[in-house]
């Protein structure tokens, strides 16, 4: 089975990665942009069959290795 793990920076924490992209866009003519915030994607083929335990387990890896909790939210999809 396999879970995405989607990671973004939690709202008020800086993201100077975000900042340059916005940046950068700004720079190549796309004026309408607001604000750009970048995070990451993380799939993992897991060997569990059972949905829920999938997502539980992903999930529990985002808290202790993929995610750092104290400036990233995640998200855990089961697909």
């Amino acid at each position: 089975m396999k879970a995405r793990v989607y990671v973004m920076p939690k709202a008020g924490v800086l993201d100077p990665q975000g900042k340059a992209i916005g940046n950068a866009l700004e720079g190549l003519g796309f004026g309408g942009v607001r604000d750009v915030r970048a995070g990451k994607v993380i799939e993992l083929d897991l060997l569990e069959t059972d949905p829920a335990r999938a997502k539980q387990a992903a999930e529990d890896m985002a808290r202790k290795l993929l995610a750092n909790t104290v400036i990233e939210s995640f998200r855990v999809e089961i697909i």
